[in-house]
């Protein structure tokens, strides 16, 4: 589904970090240059350290609240830390991320002409009244809670990257992730995967917020990085937004089973407070998803589970 069949050279914001660097991986396996940028705030240099080598692969250390002078065919613009413990350290550049970022980014697109795609998130939806989550539903955000430097700044991105498409005729691509987990996400993220499996593997007892009985889908990263080559590949009148998620529905408590029964250990669950703003439910409608990226997830829960843990157990007996 290449839109243009020669190599392209292509930038990749936030490419050191979880999905970025599996971006850059397949895009160098489908035979571009890619240019991997990112401040490192959340990334990790161990991400990509396997690329530095490939000829058509390069990385710079960039803010992109800062402009960026290259010259590139395509941006996936996905700099912005993703986990609340990463975002809520410094929520004024959370914003700032999101909003500079786009402005800079999306300058670059329209003097390179660039095709530019938006990591966006069903962070959107916010606490959502509408379930199954569908692109049309404008959410439900608090504006002044401990998430919202996060939301609200996507929710900004998105806003800025429509205007650029109505007012400068920039070619945009807006996709909207939810819950994606795998190999390279960061220890001590706080994201629920990862919670899980390294508390499991250490043989701590698991963490659950509130009684377990809320939900999410969990997307494995491989499906992912799929969806977003193939939005990028769509034709120029379809711009999005588009949600990127698996529609599997699991309750957290479920999940946390789940790990504890493929890791195996003494471990046991634990009850805390819930957080404030967490959503008691979260599920995309792929409908769009499928219907013009011809996409649905492959990797069901356990394999991909399975293969998480595998990483992390690498990672920590290191």
């Amino acid at each position: 589904m290449n839109r243009i069949a020669n190599r392209q050279r292509i930038l990749v914001t936030g490419g050191a970090g979880f999905l970025g660097s599996h971006l850059c991986d397949r895009l160098l396996a489908d035979g571009h240059d890619v240019l991997c940028a990112d401040n490192f705030y959340s990334g990790a240099r161990d991400n990509v350290t396997h690329l530095l080598a490939h000829p058509h692969f390069e990385l710079m250390r960039h803010d992109v609240t800062f402009p960026l002078y290259v010259e590139v065919d395509e941006i996936y613009n996905l700099a912005c830390p993703a986990s609340p413990i990463h975002y809520q350290r410094d929520p004024v550049q959370t914003t700032k991320t999101s909003v500079h970022g786009a402005i800079n980014m999306l300058g670059l697109a329209k003097r390179t002409k660039a095709r530019i795609l938006q990591a966006s998130t069903s962070e959107v939806y916010g606490d959502p009244e509408v379930h199954p989550q569908v692109e049309g539903y404008w959410g439900h955000v608090n504006p002044i809670g401990i998430r919202s430097c996060y939301d609200e700044g996507k929710r900004c991105a998105e806003t800025l990257f429509f205007d650029y498409h109505r007012q400068h005729g920039v070619d945009i691509k807006v996709v909207r992730i939810f819950n994606t987990y795998g190999p390279r996400m960061h220890p001590n993220d706080g994201r629920v995967v990862s919670n899980f499996i390294v508390q499991a593997l250490r043989g701590e007892d698991i963490t659950l917020y509130g009684d377990g009985s809320q939900t999410r889908s969990f997307c494995y990263v491989d499906d992912l990085i799929e969806a977003f080559v193939r939005m990028m590949a769509t034709p120029a009148g379809f711009v999005g937004p588009v949600n990127i998620g698996n529609p599997g529905e699991f309750t957290i408590r479920e999940l946390a089973e789940t790990v504890l029964r493929l890791v195996g250990g003494p471990s046991k669950l634990v009850f805390k407070p819930l957080p404030s703003d967490d959503p008691q439910q979260r599920r995309p409608d792929i409908g769009l998803a499928r219907q013009h990226l011809g996409w649905e997830p492959r990797i069901a829960l356990e394999p991909g589970l399975q293969r998480t843990i595998d990483y992390f157990r690498t990672l920590l007996a290191r």
